[in-house]
């Protein structure tokens, strides 16, 4: 395996052999160079992975090195030696691409530390870009940002179905991506690269006595409120996809009229006795067991079947192995391009209680927890004060559950486990307690008593 390369610039001989000793002995190949002039030739050439650079130079000063390593090469990582009277000079340095400064005298400890920061987080960047470079931006994976296995299983099937007709049903939890997956699916069809629309449709938005008319479209005088004709969902995205999210959510006695529109490919709109012929694909998607529905009889068998040609399942984030760092690192850039906070990146211990965290919301969460932060730190790194009560706090509750005994590791066990659940639960039924009951099978008193009992509030 090849040593990366550190090139180190300073006017101090003491400080060059000093940092090449520590850093050999770390095991990375170092260079070293009191010549300022030709530091262009010298980082064209060798390619470092990371420069060190004097603030403080006699014919050149810091800032004036890093903006030539920049225009030679934006992605190597800068960091900036300084004394302690420069680190106002040094601050400007991080606002023009450094990526960090350490202050004289330096500490070994200090120095293999922060290269190891840099390069870990230079390798998830490349690691990032080569994915999306494997895949190819024309596959629309650009916003599924991932490595783990399970993940490039998904965009890997995702490739192999995209140019069939086949109908696809993409199952997972609230927040896991599945829109984004539905969309890279029609983008690498013949539908989408011929010009045909994607049109989403949220079946758990709609009230029921309008998802028809959504959907189908109607004739004038069909009901009260139809002062006009309107065509519906399926008329207009003829031609296309139709992405049906929630598809559990749809009422058994609209079922079997999308049951007719997938077998015959036509339908007729509300108050109409004309039959109209559409060429449409459907990609569905839900957060329920719809297998467990047909069982119920709350979901059609038929229907079922017919829309689950190809099933996709979606991880959920949790089970993502070292996704999550990727993940923030991507919506670090995002934000930070759109901020006028001056953020560089983020704590290491802010991104341990990240990685450590379970997500109960996914992808989504995440997502919104960086915005959040970025939007509301004071400093130049995301530190663990600018995370929200709820991650901090589950971190801090699973030290205390070790460290209590084992009746008080239960019953703080048990706290945690309760809250959670019915935290996600009622999200999920929008606070309503009857339904969630319904879902867990138990009695809704039991869901009160057990929130009074862990005194556990849950915002609706």
């Amino acid at each position: 395996m090849s040593k990366e390369t550190i090139l180190v610039i300073d006017d101090e001989i003491e400080i060059l052999e000093n940092c090449k000793r520590i850093l050999e002995h770390a095991g990375y190949r170092c260079l070293t160079t009191s010549q300022t002039d030709s530091i262009l030739d010298l980082v064209a050439m060798e390619k470092p992975d990371l420069v060190f650079t004097d603030l403080k130079m006699a014919h050149k000063n810091g800032i004036e090195v890093l903006r030539e390593i920049k225009s030679v090469d934006s992605r190597i990582p800068v960091i900036l030696f300084t004394a302690h009277a420069a680190w106002e000079t040094a601050v400007q340095a991080i606002k023009e691409g450094a990526f960090d400064y350490l202050a004289k005298p330096i500490s070994a400890e200090l120095l293999l530390t922060l290269i190891e920061k840099a390069l870990r987080e230079q390798r998830l960047i490349e690691e990032n870009q080569r994915l999306k470079k494997e895949l190819g931006l024309a596959f629309g994976f650009d916003q599924l940002i991932g490595s783990s296995p399970q993940l490039q299983a998904i965009l890997t099937t995702v490739k192999k179905i995209a140019s069939t007709e086949a109908n696809i049903l993409i199952q997972g939890e609230s927040g896991t991506g599945k829109e984004l997956i539905a969309r890279a699916v029609h983008r690498n069809s013949t539908r989408g690269q011929g010009g045909g629309r994607f049109v989403p449709v949220d079946c758990a938005s709609l009230p029921e006595n309008l998802l028809e008319s959504e959907l189908f479209g109607h004739e004038k005088g069909a009901f009260t409120d139809a002062q006009n004709s309107r065509p519906g969902i399926f008329e207009f995205a003829d031609g296309g996809t139709i992405f049906l999210d929630e598809i559990g959510e749809i009422p058994l006695s609209l079922q079997a009229k999308l049951l007719r529109v997938l077998q015959e490919k036509e339908f007729r709109r509300l108050g109409s006795n004309r039959l109209i012929v559409v060429d449409i694909r459907i990609v569905a998607a839900t957060n329920q067991d719809l297998a467990k529905a047909v069982q119920e009889k709350k979901f059609r068998e038929d229907l079922y079947y017919r829309l689950n040609v190809i099933t996709l399942n979606i991880p959920p984030l949790r089970e993502r192995e070292g996704d999550v760092e990727l993940l923030v690192n991507h919506f670090l850039h995002r934000f930070i391009q759109k901020s006028h906070n001056s953020i560089k990146g983020i704590s290491s211990s802010a991104l341990s209680l990240l990685k450590n965290y379970n997500w109960p919301g996914n992808v989504r969460e995440l997502e919104n927890i960086i915005e959040r932060a970025v939007s509301l730190t004071n400093s130049s790194m995301i530190q663990p004060e600018d995370l929200p009560d709820n991650i901090r706090l589950s971190h801090k509750e699973k030290e205390n559950i070790l460290l209590s005994s084992f009746r008080g590791a239960k019953t703080e066990a048990l706290r945690v486990f309760y809250r959670d659940y019915f935290k996600r639960l009622l999200e999920k039924h929008n606070g309503n307690i009857s339904q969630a009951a319904e879902e867990a099978k138990i009695d809704r008193k039991t869901i009160h008593r057990l929130l009074n009992r862990y005194k556990i509030e849950i915002e609706k």
